[in-house]
């Protein structure tokens, strides 16, 4: 029977194992917590990742190792280069092919829309960590892909905009982003994430090469508009955070400083082409209000 391992146990990670499960395949999913959903054919193992003869260990036998995992977001180039370390030494000691989740900080500003062929030009201190965790995999001779999503929405996603918009919506309440509010933004699904993870681990064409999450484009006040329709929540008051809004909230919580690298330039829309894993791994879009009818 396939077996696969799954590092990390968020939405990407329960969805992508519910999957593999789905069509009958063994998946271990390893986290600090042990957590992951419950199906007779998905084993949750409570472990540190960083521990490389364990992880090793849990690995063996696996045909696939998965990885979802990420550090608290402030922390990314502390601790993700030990992550990242533990996790390429195990694809390395066991044979097993590597998938990666990763987003698209590493590619730094763009003018036009992301394509996975684009240089990994970020200056910046998280993407140019998570430039390094591709440059290192796709340099260590091992097979691997990486994934890589856009803003995450859908039921599960932990994101700016499930936890800044979605509920102010669905209660009426103002909502206040740190995005500008009539610009087109893409947005990854979370079950989309998932689906394209599945397809990359199956297809061979994947390996060596970064692929898009499929994405829906459209502004946030279009988003928060559709859902709130939906919902049949009042229309949603809508507002962009300055700056200052941000430099204040950091003194508050480190995520809140973060938030500056990634921001998008003033006007630019941020659009991301996912033409290849249509055409080659067969995954397309689900449509906006799909998405946002599960998150209800």
């Amino acid at each position: 029977m396939t077996s696969h391992v799954i590092v990390g146990r968020g939405a990407a990670a329960s969805r992508t194992a519910l999957l593999l499960a789905g069509d009958g395949e063994r998946v271990r999913m390893i986290s600090r917590t042990g957590g992951g959903p419950d199906h007779p054919l998905i084993d949750k193992v409570a472990a540190d990742a960083t521990d490389t003869d364990r992880l090793t260990g849990l690995t063996e036998g696996a045909d696939t190792l998965f990885t979802t995992a990420a550090p608290p977001y402030h922390l990314w180039p502390e601790r993700f280069p030990a992550l990242s370390a533990s996790l390429l030494a195990t694809a390395r000691r066991t044979g097993v092919a590597y998938v990666m989740l990763g987003n698209l900080y590493g590619y730094g500003p763009v003018g036009g829309p992301l394509t996975p062929d684009l240089p990994l030009t970020a200056t910046g201190r998280k993407g140019r960590t998570r430039a390094r965790i591709w440059e290192e995999a796709a340099a260590s001779g091992v097979k691997v892909t990486e994934v890589r999503a856009a803003q995450f929405y859908g039921a599960g996603a932990v994101s700016v905009f499930s936890l800044m918009v979605q509920r102010q919506v669905m209660e009426g309440r103002l909502v206040l982003v740190p995005q500008e509010l009539d610009v087109p933004h893409s947005y990854s699904a979370i079950g989309d994430t998932a689906r394209t993870l599945v397809a990359a681990s199956r297809d061979e064409r994947a390996y060596g090469r970064a692929w898009h999450v499929p994405t829906a484009t459209l502004s946030v006040r279009e988003l928060a508009g559709r859902l709130a329709g939906l919902a049949g929540a009042p229309r949603p008051r809508v507002e962009e955070m300055t700056e200052r809004d941000l430099t204040l909230l950091a003194f508050t919580e480190p995520f809140w400083a973060e938030l500056h690298e990634v921001l998008t330039k003033p006007g630019h829309p941020f659009v991301v082409d996912f033409s290849d894993t249509e055409k080659i791994l067969g995954v397309d879009a689900t449509p906006v209000d799909d998405v946002l009818a599960e998150v209800i």
